[in-house]
């Protein structure tokens, strides 16, 4: 902050300035402004430097203060953070408690090596979280990312119903919105109920575009609450052990096995959750 918040005082200290060099005394120039002479004679020399131009206000703040950590500290800390990649809390261990936590993370936070949260994931609404009464009540969905090469990828998108637990699943070369539409209308005609609604993540394949196209009511998984896609999320590992370990990393082989799985999935497999099997639930519901 600075000293003096009189937008005007940049162009008084010019003027006074000037009226020096014209030939005012310092002294004079004070009484005329109602400033003291030796402030007048600091504007004075810095307009000698500067050129009389407007003289800018600077910030009274200090440029180092009494309790500021140390340099080696901090380089220290910025080193472990590029070296190893750790957290800040990882960090702080690794130094041996030379500062606090809120010191190594405000270190960081100075040298930009933090990862922030992405603001703009804060702007849907929130929605509140229907009871799974009957299938279809609520629908999980999500992506399983899967390696092909170092550089490309394959996505296999999941869906489940929370109360039967009836599942499906099918992979796409591409992750968009356009493909998340095709894939739940693909769903919705596998299933015997109807969608009342969805609920994803924030990933980009669920954005906006995605909840205006698929004509159902839906809603994000609130930040910082793991829970909320619990369901999918422990299919996605049963899928995962079950099924797409054991298959190539291509498109047409893997809908082929998921296919299969997804069969014995849905009328065979006793889910333990449900003490029976998800298409016996949804004959009773």
């Amino acid at each position: 902050m600075s000293y003096t918040t009189n937008e005007k005082m940049p162009t008084i200290r010019k003027e006074a300035a000037r009226l020096v060099e014209r030939g005012w005394s310092a002294r004079k120039v004070g009484r005329y402004l109602g400033y003291h002479h030796t402030a007048v004679m600091k504007w004075v020399r810095k307009a000698r430097v500067l050129g009389y131009h407007p003289i800018p206000t600077k910030s009274s703040r200090p440029h180092t203060h009494p309790k500021r950590t140390n340099e080696d500290i901090e380089k220290e800390v910025v080193h472990l953070r590029i070296e190893t990649g750790r957290c800040a809390e990882a960090i702080y261990l690794m130094i041996k408690g030379k500062v606090s936590r809120n010191t190594v993370h405000r270190i960081l936070d100075r040298r930009g090596l933090l990862k922030k949260r992405n603001k703009r994931k804060w702007c849907h609404p929130t929605v509140e979280r229907p009871k799974a009464l009957k299938s279809g009540d609520l629908v999980e969905i999500d992506t399983i990312h899967r390696m092909i090469d170092e550089k490309k990828r394959l996505y296999v998108f999941s869906l489940l119903d929370v109360h039967s637990r009836s599942a499906y699943a099918r992979a796409y070369g591409k992750m968009n919105g356009r493909t998340s539409v095709k894939f739940v209308k693909e769903a919705e005609e596998q299933s015997s109920f109807k969608f009342a609604m969805i609920q994803s993540d924030h990933g980009p394949e669920f954005s906006s575009w995605f909840v205006q196209r698929i004509q159902r009511d839906h809603r994000f998984t609130r930040l910082g609450k793991p829970n909320d896609n619990a369901h999918i999320e422990r299919f996605n590992r049963t899928l995962q052990e079950e099924c797409l370990d054991k298959v190539p990393t291509n498109v047409r082989k893997i809908n082929c096995a998921l296919k299969k799985y997804l069969q014995y999935y849905n009328t065979e497999r006793m889910h333990l959750a449900i003490q029976t099997t998800p298409n016996q639930l949804v004959l009773r519901s």
